[in-house]
C-alpha cells in the first residue's frame, strides 16, 4: 500500500464510507501467499531493500597481492549495510564467479539463537543471554535473508544453521522469502557428546535449513555430497581391477547389467557359480538429511577462542555439495572465520562479514595461518594450572558416574597439556593463504576518505547522508541526487585542494542567483568540514536555506532524522554472540589511554607475569551519540595481545584475548605469562564502539611498574 492509498482508507473508516470493490486488491492482493507469519514492525520487502543504507567499504590493509578480477573480502561492520553495497556490486558486474556468473554461489549464516532467556552457566560467568527477541529478532533475520535472496545466483543455495528455539519461526520466514517450492531440506547435525541433564531430554542435535534460489536449478554435487562407508562395509570389497575395489554378486534383482565375473580363481568359480557382477566400489554411500559429526574437540588444532565455532568437517560437507572451486562462497555472521577458513582450504572465493572487531581479528589470523601452511593456529591464552584445575572441580560437580568423572578428566588432561605447552608457529606470507582486503564498513578513518578519488568520494557523501544518487541540473547547476525532495550537491574536495578555494557566502549565493526559486525551499551542500568558510548551520537566500552537511559534523537530529545506534563490542565472553544492527556512520577516533608496565608473581602461581596497568581509558563517537558514562574505563570493551608482534609484517596475530569485566575484577589489570613474550608485544584495547587504542611494548619494559601515556587523537 502507498502512504496515498493508505490515508484514503483511514479517511473511509473515519466517515463510515463504504469500501469500494476495488480495495480488495490493494488489501488483499492475489499474489500475497495463502498465509505467511505475522508479527510487529513486519515491513514490506520493496521498503526493505529501498531503505537499507548502504555503506562504502573502505579498504584497511591488503594481505598478498589481489588479484584483477576478484579479491577475498573480510569486512567489518553491519552486515545487512554491507549487504546493500554488495548488492550494488552485483548489479554493476563486479560480484563474479570464477565461471562469470554474478552473485553468490552459496550462502552459509549461523545466526545468533536469540530468544531472550537465561541458560545456565558456572558460578563465576552471565548466564548467555542473546540480544534481541521476539519479533525484533524475526524482522532482523528477515531483512538479512531478503538480501541474502538477491545476492545469490540463479543456481544458487542457502543453510541456515539454527537450534530447537528458532527453527520453526525461521523455517515460515524463509518460505516467504524464498518460496516453500524452493525450500530442499531440513538437515540434522546429530552428536554423541555426554548428556548432563536428567531432567528432560539431552539436546544433541541442530538444524540447519536449506533452501534453492530456484529448485531444480541449484547446483549440488551429489558424489563430494557422499559420506565415507564403514570399516566393516568397506572390508566386502576384497577384489580390485583397473576400475577400482568391487565384490563379487549374484543377478542383479533390479536389473542391472549381469555380466561373468571372469579371472576368478576355481575356488571362487565354484563359489560364485552362475551369472555374476562386479560391484564396484563408489566414493561413499548416497548423501542423507542427517550427519553424524563430533563437536568440535576442546583440545583441536581448528579451535579458537571464539564462542560457538563450529567444526570445519560440518562446513566442508556445505562447500563441497553446493559449490565449485572459484565460486562465492559468503557468510555475513563469520563468528570465528570457519566458513571462510574452509573455502579457503577448497579454492572457493569468499566474502564473510562481521561486527565484532574480535570476530575480525579471528579470522584474520586462521585465514593468515593457512598461509603459513598448518591448518588453524593452536590455542595458546597462558591458562594456569591453577585456573585449568578451578575449571576442572566444576565441571566433576556436574558429574554423577565415575565413568563421566573419568572421560572428564581425560578431556582435561589433553587441555592443560595444550594450553601450557604448544606454541603458535610463525606466520610466512605468500604461500598457501588467496590475497584478502580487510575491509571498514560504517566506521571510517576521516584521513584516508580524503584521499579518496571524486567518485569514490562523491558515492560515500550521498550515502552517509542518505541522498539518492541522481544527477540533475537546475538553471544550469549541476546537482549531484536528492535527501527526501531536496536537491544535493556533493562539493568537489579535490578542486577544492589544488584550488585553494572555500565554501564561502558568496558561493552559496552564486548558486542561488542561477538557480533560483526552482531549486524548492530546501539545497543541501556536502563537503568536508574545512572546506566551508562559514560557521553556520545554513544561510537563507530568499525562501530558499542552503544546508551545510559537514563531514565530520557535529549531531544535528532535525537533518538526519535517523537514530544512530553503534556496532556495540562485547565486555564478557558470553556477550560475544550479541547482535548489535547498527544504523549510519562514524569515525575513527583513537581512544585515550594511559598505563603503566611492571611484572607480578601471584601466591601460589609457578610463573610470573606480565602486567599492563590501565590508568586512563577514554573513548568516545564522533557522529554518533556517545555512551553517557562518568569517569574512566567504562568504554573499554576487551584488550587483545600479540605477545610476539613482528615489526616486518606488521600483522597483529592474535594470542590472547581478556574481557573488560575480567580486567575489572583485577582492579584493571592485563595480565600474561612473562615466559611466553617474544621480543615485542602489541597490545590492543578496543572500545565499545569498535575503535582502537594500539600500544607496542618491548618486553624488556616489563620490570617495575613504569608509567606510559598513549594520547589519543581523530584521525
Amino acid at each position: 500500500m502507498t502512504p496515498e492509498q493508505k490515508q484514503e482508507l483511514i479517511r473511509l473508516l473515519q466517515k463510515g464510507e463504504e469500501i469500494s470493490p476495488e480495495w480488495a486488491r490493494i488489501l488483499f492482493p492475489p499474489e500475497k501467499r495463502e498465509y505467511e507469519l505475522v508479527y510487529h514492525g513486519k515491513d514490506r520487502e520493496e521498503d526493505i531493500i529501498a531503505d537499507a543504507l548502504a555503506v562504502p567499504l573502505q579498504p584497511v590493509r591488503t594481505f598478498g597481492r589481489n588479484g584483477v578480477d576478484w579479491h577475498n573480502k573480510l569486512i567489518f561492520g553491519d552486515n545487512l549495510q554491507a549487504m546493500k553495497t554488495l548488492l550494488a556490486m552485483k548489479k554493476n558486474g563486479d560480484l563474479c564467479n570464477a565461471d562469470g556468473t554474478q552473485g553468490v554461489r552459496l550462502v552459509y549464516i549461523d545466526p545468533p539463537f536469540a530468544t531472550k532467556q537465561d541458560f545456565q552457566g558456572s558460578d563465576d560467568q552471565k548466564a548467555y543471554q542473546d540480544k534481541i527477541a521476539g519479533a525484533e529478532f524475526l524482522e532482523f533475520m528477515r531483512q538479512r535473508l531478503i538480501f541474502l535472496r538477491e545476492l545469490l545466483t540463479e543456481d544458487g543455495t542457502i543453510y541456515v544453521h539454527l537450534d530447537y528455539r528458532k527453527l520453526h519461526y525461521i523455517k515460515a520466514l524463509g518460505d516467504e522469502v524464498f518460496g516453500e517450492n524452493n525450500f530442499m531440506n531440513e538437515v540434522i547435525w546429530c552428536y554423541r557428546e555426554r548428556g548432563i541433564s536428567k531432567t528432560f531430554w539431552n539436546n544433541k542435535h541442530q538444524t540447519i535449513l536449506v533452501w534453492a534460489k530456484r529448485r531444480g536449478e541449484q547446483l549440488f554435487n551429489s558424489d563430494a555430497a557422499r559420506v565415507p562407508y564403514s570399516e566393516e562395509y568397506l572390508k566386502k570389497f576384497k577384489h580390485e581391477d583397473e576400475n577400482g575395489k568391487y565384490q563379487i554378486r549374484g543377478k542383479n534383482i533390479k536389473g542391472s547389467p549381469v555380466q561373468r565375473a571372469d579371472g576368478l580363481t576355481p575356488e571362487a568359480e565354484k563359489k560364485y557359480p552362475g551369472l555374476t557382477y562386479r560391484q564396484y566400489m563408489k566414493k561413499g554411500q548416497l548423501p542423507l538429511d542427517w550427519w553424524e559429526l563430533s563437536l568440535l574437540n576442546k583440545a583441536a588444532n581448528e579451535r579458537t577462542s571464539y564462542p560457538t565455532q563450529k567444526p570445519e568437517s560440518l562446513l566442508a560437507r556445505i562447500v563441497k555439495a553446493s559449490s565449485n572451486p572459484g565460486d562465492i562462497v559468503m557468510d555475513c555472521f563469520a563468528g570465528s572465520g570457519t566458513t571462510l577458513a574452509v573455502a579457503e582450504k577448497l579454492k572457493r572465493r569468499w566474502i564473510g562479514i562481521d561486527c565484532g572487531k574480535l570476530a575480525i581479528y579471528t579470522a584474520q589470523k586462521r585465514l593468515l595461518s593457512i598461509d603459513a601452511g598448518y591448518d588453524l593456529t593452536t590455542r595458546v591464552d597462558g591458562s594456569s594450572f591453577g585456573e585449568l584445575a578451578k575449571d576442572l572441580s566444576k565441571e566433576l560437580e556436574n558429574c554423577s558416574s565415575a565413568d563421566e568423572k573419568i572421560a572428564i578428566l581425560v578431556d582435561w588432561l589433553e587441555r592443560s597439556y595444550n594450553k601450557e605447552f604448544e606454541k603458535a608457529k610463525p606466520i610466512v606470507y605468500g604461500k598457501k593463504c588467496s590475497p584478502f582486503t580487510l575491509y571498514n564498513a560504517g566506521l571510517y578513518d576521516f584521513s584516508k576518505l580524503k584521499e579518496l578519488i571524486w567518485q569514490d568520494w562523491r558515492f560515500f557523501a550521498l550515502q552517509l547522508f542518505q541522498c539518492r544518487d541522481e544527477k540533475h541540473r537546475i538553471g544550469g547547476i549541476e546537482f549531484d541526487g536528492y535527501r527526501q525532495s531536496a536537491s544535493v550537491m556533493v562539493y568537489n574536495h579535490v578542486e577544492v585542494r589544488r584550488k585553494g578555494a572555500v565554501i564561502s557566502e558568496d558561493t552559496i549565493q552564486e548558486i542561488h542567483e542561477a538557480a533560483g526559486s526552482r531549486v524548492g525551499s530546501k539545497v543541501f551542500i556536502i563537503a568536508p568540514s574545512l572546506a566551508f568558510d562559514f560557521q553556520q548551520d545554513y544561510i537563507d537566500f530568499d525562501k530558499v536555506r542552503y544546508y551545510a552537511l559537514r563531514i565530520p559534523y557535529s549531531i544535528i537530529r532535525e537533518l538526519h532524522r535517523c537514530e544512530f545506534k553503534a556496532l556495540k563490542q562485547p565486555s564478557d565472553e558470553m556477550a560475544v554472540n550479541d547482535t548489535v544492527e547498527a544504523v549510519g556512520f562514524d569515525f575513527i577516533r583513537t581512544p585515550e589511554l594511559k598505563y603503566k608496565t611492571g611484572i607480578e608473581k601471584p601466591k601460589g602461581e609457578l610463573f610470573e607475569y606480565g602486567v599492563i596497568k590501565i590508568e586512563t581509558f577514554k573513548s568516545d563517537a564522533v557522529v554518533r551519540e556517545p555512551l553517557k558514562k562518568k569517569g574512566n574505563l567504562e568504554t573499554l570493551s576487551m584488550v587483545l595481545l600479540d605477545l610476539d608482534y613482528d615489526e616486518k609484517s606488521k600483522v597483529f596475530n592474535l594470542d590472547e584475548i581478556q574481557y573488560a569485566t575480567a580486567i575489572e575484577k583485577a582492579s584493571w589489570k592485563v595480565l600474561f605469562r612473562r615466559d611466553q613474550l617474544g621480543r615485542k608485544l602489541m597490545a590492543v584495547f578496543l572500545d565499545i564502539y569498535g575503535n582502537e587504542a594500539r600500544i607496542l611494548i618491548d618486553a624488556a619494559e616489563f620490570g617495575k611498574l613504569v608509567a606510559k601515556k598513549s594520547k589519543g587523537k581523530k584521525k
